[in-house]
């Protein structure tokens, strides 16, 4: 449908975009943006029939970059897969474009960005990948952690409040470390080879633990290293 079809009707492309919920690219009755968005992306399009009447939903965030969906992802080809499908949908190529396109362009454009910094972190990337198996992580309502767990936490804070130099609290960040290095290996094996997502959306809640004790520490470390050059 033509934009001066949508002021006929009294409507707006953005007004349609709020009607059914989603981005405008996304909205099964934005013809004119459909079109748009499909010469940015076609094979993924092709792929879902994304111009039929029944499709309004967005790609997940592998197919928009052309990646296979997977936990193990080469830091490499992902960087490869985002400037290359960034080059296709940079606002900056369709300056002379007519404004639905500009639209469209901005929103993949945004898209893509968005891809990208999720797959990027291997945390949300596994987090990502269990929400699209049906497994949400959930961190907010499901704090329960097996009890061991959670002794090792408040063994290592103690240890940390306990160190009286810095090697000792290197040794505790080192530990932290090698701990959350343990679970991204298990998250590609229960991921990739088990796919049983809702034991790894387990240890993603359990990353989520790991990773802002990761960050309290370095923290923590930083804080002592600045105490030690003020009285020094």
């Amino acid at each position: 449908m033509s934009r001066s079809a949508f002021e006929r009707r009294g409507l707006t492309f953005e007004s349609e975009a709020a009607a059914c919920g989603q981005p405008l690219l996304f909205c099964s009755g934005s013809q004119t943006a459909r079109r748009a968005a499909s010469r940015f992306f076609p094979a993924y399009f092709r792929s879902v029939n994304f111009l039929g009447s029944t499709v309004s939903e967005s790609p997940d965030h592998f197919a928009l970059l052309g990646l296979e969906r997977g936990f193990a992802l080469d830091p490499a080809a992902l960087e490869q897969a985002f400037v290359r499908a960034q080059s296709k949908v940079h606002p900056d190529r369709f300056a002379s474009a007519s404004a639905a396109e500009k639209r469209v362009a901005m929103q993949w454009s945004a898209a893509v960005n968005g891809a990208h910094q999720a797959l990027k972190s291997p945390l949300r990337r596994a987090a990502y990948l269990c929400e699209l198996h049906g497994a949400p992580i959930e961190a907010e309502t499901q704090t329960a952690m097996p009890s061991d767990f959670l002794q090792q936490q408040m063994l290592w804070r103690e240890a940390l409040d306990d160190a009286g130099d810095e090697g000792a609290v290197r040794q505790v960040i080192e530990q932290v470390a090698h701990a959350h290095a343990a679970l991204i290996s298990d998250l590609a094996r229960l991921l990739d080879q088990e796919h049983d997502y809702a034991g790894a959306a387990k240890q993603v809640r359990q990353l989520l633990f790991l990773d802002k004790m990761q960050r309290d520490f370095a923290q923590r470390a930083g804080a002592d290293d600045r105490a030690d050059e003020l009285t020094s």
